[in-house]
């Protein structure tokens, strides 16, 4: 007999999307008396329609916005390391099929039906990100499990990032097993990337723009590439991988800038890169007014809108990018564009970038719009997990 405490939708709310696969329930849809207020974030329990019917197996954070995480359609499930591994299995035949090489998002949260959890596998390594409480309260069997289907020796923790203070959850880096000794050398589109696995950003590198950095390379032969907001040096390596003469890459981290050296060095790519420590914005305005162009521009900033409050500002941002980028491109040349703003839909996007664009005095043609790697499936209920958009554009004047 089930035994786990039971969670309620309140009157008048639909249940056939949750029915249908959707994901989350939020705070004003469900049923907060005292004694749904009283449980401890991360506990599963049973999730009932208004009329008691049973909907699922839920992780329950009464402190969230998100009170919510459907885990399993079936009631009974126990939520476990049997369960954790039948799910993590499950991703990986998805991603051995895609990739030769072990490097790839092994897991993208809900889209992999694993509510809140981040993992990025780096050969031997993965790093973990426990996002939601459950999650969190089940990190010792999520590792065991982690390390039973990959054979994995090295899991780190990494329990940084916006998303678990909305959880409630503290910040926090945890070697869980094995260890590190420095940067991992990631081969991708024909460079090394150098990942800081225990202090980098998010889990030490962005696999998500792999396919993007491909199309780049492609337009690089023979070219001069600028890469702003670079990061570890993303679309400039991949750029020298593709044949560019030279790559400038611009970033406010001098320790992103030392990783992209050393991954140009792994590359044999060091005698045609170079970097710039600067704000990007200040970046762009500086090369602008010194005449410098480039035959191919990508700009990859961080995410100018994380929530639908800073829709507006950030918008306003990419526009201003786009202007101050556009008149860098010589004429026939291509100028990438990226946004991972979830809350920033690709129309909205879009057309900012168009509006300045054409306020950096250029007209362009949209050549393609691209999307993040297969090991970052979508959600079909969730828009969230369908963030990164990069628009390339050919500016023709």
């Amino acid at each position: 007999m089930n035994t786990r405490p039971t969670v309620r939708l309140r009157p008048k709310i639909d249940p056939r999307p949750l029915r249908h696969g959707a994901p989350w329930v939020f705070a004003d849809q469900l049923v907060t008396d005292r004694r749904t207020k009283a449980l401890a974030p991360g506990t599963v329990a049973v999730l009932e329609d208004a009329d008691r019917q049973p909907l699922g197996l839920v992780a329950v954070n009464p402190n969230s916005k998100i009170i919510a995480r459907m885990l399993d359609c079936d009631t009974e499930a126990e939520i476990g390391r049997a369960w954790l591994a039948g799910r993590l299995a499950a991703a990986l035949e998805m991603r051995a099929r895609l990739y030769e090489a072990p490097f790839y998002r092994l897991v993208h949260a809900e889209a992999d039906g694993l509510p809140g959890v981040v993992i990025d596998r780096f050969g031997d390594a993965c790093v973990i990100q426990p996002n939601a409480a459950w999650a969190e309260m089940l990190i010792e069997p999520l590792a065991e499990a982690v390390a039973e289907v990959t054979g994995c020796t090295t899991l780190i923790k990494n329990g940084t990032g916006r998303a678990r203070g909305l959880e409630g959850l503290e910040d926090e880096t945890v070697v869980l097993r094995g260890g590190v000794n420095g940067p991992v050398g990631v081969p991708m589109n024909g460079a090394v990337y150098m990942a800081d696995l225990t202090g980098g950003q998010k889990t030490g590198l962005f696999f998500d723009q792999r396919p993007n950095h491909a199309f780049v390379a492609r337009l690089s032969r023979g070219a001069r590439v600028l890469d702003v907001f670079s990061h570890v040096g993303g679309f400039a390596l991949a750029g020298l991988a593709g044949g560019a003469v030279s790559a400038l890459a611009v970033d406010g981290s001098a320790a992103a800038l030392d990783l992209a050296e050393a991954g140009a060095r792994a590359s044999g790519s060091e005698a045609r890169f170079t970097t710039m420590k600067a704000d990007a914005f200040d970046a762009l305005s500086q090369l602008g007014e010194a005449g410098e162009r480039f035959d191919v521009v990508v700009c990859d900033p961080p995410a100018f809108a994380p929530a639908k409050p800073a829709l507006d500002a950030g918008l306003r941002a990419y526009e201003r990018v786009a202007r101050l980028a556009a008149p860098l491109v010589a004429s026939g040349g291509y100028l990438t564009l990226c946004s991972c703003s979830h809350a920033a839909d690709l129309a909205k996007f879009r057309t900012a970038c168009i509006r300045g664009i054409g306020r950096g005095g250029r007209q362009a043609q949209l050549i393609r719009t691209g999307f993040a790697g297969p090991d970052h499936p979508q959600h079909p209920h969730l828009a969230e997990s369908g963030y990164l958009k990069a628009l390339t554009f050919r500016l023709l004047s």
